[in-house]
């Protein structure tokens, strides 16, 4: 299945990037990337987003256990008759979340190493997984929204 392939490229892109973070940033000054805007630096998260929920890694090896096996439900019961954009947005969504589950499985924390400033705010520092949970999650409601299912009728 491509969808399951693209998946696993996704968690490798993902692993990769954390390894070069772990290799060439960890003890080491930011690099700075875009001046007061983007930075890579390395961080290791025991929450979830924005730091919240420290060291609950059971809480969130449970929950993206829970989550894997329902997007992979999901995603195999019609796969036939989903959309491509669909099985895209739910590939993103079960890379990423893979991606961070080896991490707190693996290590006990999450490495994440983007530092985003926007109008002058630090915005949280994430990995790339989350990068693919985000777009995969935008994509599904974008889809969710704005599709035309034949199904409802098109009213």
């Amino acid at each position: 299945m491509s969808v399951l392939i693209f998946t696993a490229i996704l968690v490798l892109i993902d692993q990769m990037s954390k390894y070069l973070v772990v290799e060439f940033l960890k003890d080491q000054p930011p690099i700075v990337v875009i001046e007061d805007v983007l930075n890579f630096f390395y961080v290791e998260n025991r929450g979830a987003a924005f730091g919240i929920m420290q060291d609950m890694r059971l809480f969130f090896i449970v929950i993206t256990i829970v989550i894997v096996l329902a997007i992979l439900f999901i995603l195999f019961k019609n796969y036939k008759n989903n959309s491509l954009l669909f099985n895209i947005s739910l590939a993103l969504i079960l890379g990423g979340a893979i991606g961070n589950f080896i991490d707190r499985f693996r290590l006990h924390y999450v490495v994440d190493f983007i530092s985003f400033r926007i109008f002058g705010y630090d915005f949280a520092v994430f990995n790339l997984a989350d990068v693919f949970i985000v777009v995969g999650t935008i994509l599904l409601a974008i889809m969710i929204l704005l599709y035309e299912n034949p199904k409802r009728g098109n009213k």
